[in-house]
């Protein structure tokens, strides 16, 4: 519920505070002055598209904001989810729009995005208005209507249809572009093969180009590797028969002896002696491994080398394909594999989507048909109940009915056509109410249904624009009614320019238009007592001090006692 609306620079209106509270809200004034604005400024908190050109002459932006009376949790979630606060259950919602087109929300204190205002606005308010009926007369909001007033049952089976709905489109399109592309996916299945039979016949191992570039190496200078490991073998340990030849191994030897010989004069030696020693072994050591790997090139065949170069062309021809080494190349078969084993099950996959299909379809068909039972059951309730309401809204002939017929085809909504249909007498053909309604009649079919849906889908907020357009006299008077009705379980808004309507109102705010200074501006005020007689009194004769306005006005007012 809105409390309080503040609107400035929008419009004509300059500063305008407009009280508003609980009940049946009537918003009368003069032609021009501004009385659209109020409607255009609840648009704006409920998140509407912005127009600079509504920006008051000679200011820079037009602000509007809002105190909502919140009850509903998941509005206070949505709130908090934006960084807002509602605060002892009251929500601050506002909006400015500058000159050059630019426009800011903020919720509950915090800044937030425009849009943010529309999802609040679809759980705190509803609007009717020119553009309203205009969209009543659509196929899709017809279906909304009647789905609306089918209640939590008719609303979790329509989430179970489109779920099943969506899981049959899903599945369907999975499985015809796996048909389709089924000859792609056989072309590159027999890649595939053909790469995993090419890197098999490799068979490459991680690291082994790096040893077999290291064997390669060794095995191109194996010459070279030969003769310096004899001569340095010879250095160090001889098997000359020259007794003149002296190797490292000798001398080392021969150092130890006459160490050894005298280290017993002096404990200085002893320490050489040991240093000796060791030499000695590391030399008959190192003799040793070089007579080994001696012995290990003597072994090497003449074969290996090209063995070896033959070997890496074979894996660098891989490289250059598969990846920059090994480990690449044997990764990129792995998921070659994994991606061969998937196309190969392609038939499989394809009659298993083929069941799930026939399964997801099957369910869709079912939910659908229990979808238009229910339809059909809420259209025949909606029928009658809006019919009451439209003979009690100076309609008495007319008969309203919801016809729901089969589509061609399913849906997204279901299998389901839904007409409002409307016969303004008796013996007449129910027609389209966008063939039949004249606009006066469409408002009050708008009226009749929001009647009705209020006892099953309360919102808290309703605006209407002109919901008496077309319409006068004892149909003004029920409107007044029916729109007083409906203030009982929801806040009420209506502007209005009869005063039959207004008459039924609990609140009564005039926008005022003041013209002095050459230029217009126009504010609001509550009528009370005296205020609102005069008004009532222009609003039926034009003048506010007519007395048989005043009395006119008078009995209009005692109408709401009654």
């Amino acid at each position: 519920m809105i409390e309080e609306l503040r609107i400035r620079d929008l419009g004509v209106i300059a500063d305008a505070t407009l009280p508003l509270g609980p009940g049946f809200t009537a918003i009368t004034g003069e032609t021009g002055a501004g009385k659209t604005m109020v409607v255009s400024a609840l648009g704006l908190l409920m998140g509407e598209r912005s127009d600079a050109g509504a920006v008051r002459a000679g200011a820079e932006r037009a602000r509007v904001s809002g105190v909502v009376r919140v009850e509903d949790a998941a509005v206070g979630e949505i709130v908090e989810e934006l960084g807002g606060d509602v605060e002892d259950g009251e929500l601050v919602l506002s909006r400015t729009v500058s000159g050059e087109g630019r426009s800011r929300a903020s919720v509950g204190g915090a800044s937030a995005p425009v849009g943010a205002l529309g999802r609040l606005a679809e759980r705190l308010f509803a609007v009717h208005g020119q553009s309203e009926q205009l969209r009543l007369r659509s196929a899709a909001a017809q279906r909304e209507t009647l789905d609306r007033f089918g209640g939590a049952e008719l609303a979790e089976l329509l989430r179970e249809y489109r779920e099943a709905h969506r899981e049959r489109q899903d599945l369907a399109a999975r499985a015809a572009e796996l048909r389709e592309a089924r000859e792609e996916r056989a072309a590159e299945a027999a890649r595939l093969r053909a790469e995993l039979e090419e890197i098999a016949a490799v068979d490459p191992q991680p690291g082994e180009e790096t040893e077999l570039a290291e064997r390669i190496e060794l095995l191109s200078n194996a010459e070279a590797l030969r003769a310096a490991t004899q001569l340095a073998h010879e250095a160090l340990s001889s098997d000359s028969d020259d007794p003149m030849s002296r190797d490292a191994g000798s001398l080392v030897d021969e150092a130890v002896r006459e160490v050894e010989r005298v280290a017993d004069h002096d404990r200085r030696l002893a320490e050489v002696l040991d240093t000796l020693r060791s030499v000695s072994f590391q030399v008959a050591d190192a003799a040793r491994e070089l007579a080994a790997y001696a012995a290990d090139l003597d072994q090497e065949g003449p074969g290996e080398l090209a063995a070896a170069n033959e070997r890496l062309a074979a894996l660098t021809a891989l490289f250059r394909v598969y990846g920059a080494d090994s480990a690449a190349v044997v990764g990129y078969a792995a998921g070659a594999a994994r991606r061969l084993t998937e196309l190969e099950g392609d038939d499989e996959l394809i009659d298993e989507l083929a069941a799930r299909l026939e399964a997801a379809s099957d369910r869709e068909r079912r939910t659908a048909a229990r979808l238009s039972e229910l339809r059909s059951a809420a259209a025949a309730r909606l029928s009658e109940l809006v019919t009451v309401e439209l003979r009690q809204l100076a309609l008495p002939d007319a008969s309203f009915l919801v016809r729901v017929s089969p589509l061609d085809a399913l849906g997204a909504s279901g299998g389901d056509e839904v007409q409002l249909l409307l016969s303004p007498h008796p013996g007449a053909e129910p027609r389209p109410i966008a063939k039949t309604a004249s606009g006066g009649e469409l408002s009050r079919v708008m009226l009749a249904l929001e009647v009705v849906l209020a006892g099953v889908d309360p919102v808290p907020t309703f605006v209407f624009d002109e919901v008496d357009a077309g319409v006068g006299g004892a149909a003004a008077i029920e409107i007044g009614r029916r729109l007083a009705r409906l203030a009982r379980s929801s806040q009420v808004i209506v502007v209005t320019h009869l005063a039959q309507v207004a008459a039924f109102a609990n609140n009564h705010l005039q926008v005022v238009k003041d013209s002095a200074g050459g230029f217009t501006e126009s504010s609001c005020r509550r009528l009370d007592g005296e205020a609102r007689l005069a008004e009532m009194a222009r609003l039926l004769s034009g003048l506010s001090d007519s007395g048989s306005a005043l009395e006119h006005a008078a009995e209009l007012l005692a109408l709401r006692e009654a």
